[in-house]
């Protein structure tokens, strides 16, 4: 057990970290970016690196601010970033552990949804899921603000992954739907590359829902609080997004975190999800985060892949084919080879600052795929 010390302080600088990482990316910043990286790597770690010893591979549950940076990104003494020195696995808690040991049944094909045509979508399918889209579904007030724009560089990222996993079903354009999402049941991997959002609370009159009361479809209303269930605040833009507006039955194109938890996913050994800020959630001390991590834990997910921040299109792009290429051909494992592919990336001058290679983190199981 050691003390980190007063949190607010910890807190306030995690916030000043996470703003450098996506300023303006230049030699000054830069700096700035691993002074302040040193300092919280000083308050982080150095605290616990006696009961660390020689190790080099940590397991990490993080709490609180602490889930919202890469520890990989932070500095050590020598001015080095610490995934030069350190591999990290991250859990949603130490329960995640006790997953390890069970068996899971037979996966299916890996699929792959990417570069969805946000402006149209394929026939909405009936999907028989506990928590539905479209229009009964307790929604974000602030979904106006999801971007949809185009992605090339999925396209691109979807090509590359098929040519490295050739038995993947690839759905892309109208086809990238919310509804085949929901019916797919347990890919070996899931990959999706699209948008992703996380919304901040919205002042509302009344309280939009709580989680019992959103998987049920029944309205909760309580006039003494102004609170929106967190995992209706995050989750990916699919198909027919951008005509949400005028959808009136079945899916939105919007997939939230919430309807993530009702997705068959046991016996899904990883799930990444290419896109922003798809790591984080509703922080709250002493429950760590309520997002798209913890969903896709609920829904089974042995390991995922997700970022911190909006990420680089082209970057990520070459960051995923690099990552699939050491975890299909070289059989590293699911974490390892991120942090190789990382490594990587930082090596390129082009590429050097955290903004491109430390946004994605892993969590879950750092074991390589199994082939049975």
């Amino acid at each position: 057990m050691r003390d980190l010390g007063d949190a607010a302080a910890l807190e306030q600088l995690v916030a000043q970290y996470r703003q450098l990482l996506t300023d303006e990316i230049s030699p000054k910043n830069l700096a700035k970016l691993k002074a302040l990286g040193y300092q919280l790597n000083q308050k982080i770690l150095a605290p616990i690196r006696s009961l660390v010893g020689q190790q080099t591979h940590l397991l990490v549950a993080p709490d609180g601010a602490l889930n919202t940076i890469p520890l990989e990104a932070l500095v050590d003494g020598q001015g080095r970033y610490l995934i030069e020195s350190y591999s990290f696995s991250y859990l949603t808690s130490g329960r995640d552990l006790l997953r390890l040991t069970l068996t899971p049944p037979q996966a299916q094909a890996p699929v792959i949804v990417a570069n969805p045509n946000f402006q149209s979508a394929d026939t909405p399918v009936a999907t028989g899921s506990a928590v539905r889209g479209g229009a009964d579904t307790p929604r974000s007030a602030d979904f106006a603000t999801i971007s949809t724009e185009t992605l090339e560089g999925t396209a691109q990222e979807a090509q590359a992954l098929k040519a490295l996993l050739p038995q993947a079903q690839v759905l892309t354009e109208r086809q990238a739907t919310e509804g085949r999402v929901k019916q797919l049941q347990a890919p070996q991997i899931l990959h999706i590359a699209t948008h992703g959002f996380f919304l901040s609370d919205q002042d509302l009159p009344l309280i939009k829902s709580d989680p019992l009361a959103a998987l049920s479809n029944t309205p909760f209303q309580a006039a003494s609080l102004q609170i929106e269930n967190p995992l209706l605040r995050s989750g990916v833009v699919l198909a027919g997004a951008g005509q949400r507006q005028t959808q009136t039955t079945g899916d939105d194109g919007i997939l939230t975190a919430l309807e993530v938890t009702g997705l068959n996913l046991w016996g899904t050994q990883l799930v990444v999800l290419s896109a922003c800020e798809t790591g984080l959630g509703e922080v709250t001390n002493g429950d760590g985060i309520q997002g798209l991590r913890r969903a896709l834990t609920l829904a089974g997910a042995q390991a995922q892949v997700i970022s911190l921040w909006n990420v680089d299109d082209k970057a990520t792009k070459d960051l995923m084919v690099d990552y699939y290429t050491r975890l299909i051909k070289q059989r590293q494992g699911r974490h390892q080879a991120l942090r190789q592919a990382q490594l990587t990336m930082l090596k390129d001058k082009n590429r050097q600052h955290p903004y491109y290679w430390a946004s994605f983190i892993a969590s879950g199981d750092w074991r390589a795929l199994s082939t049975r």
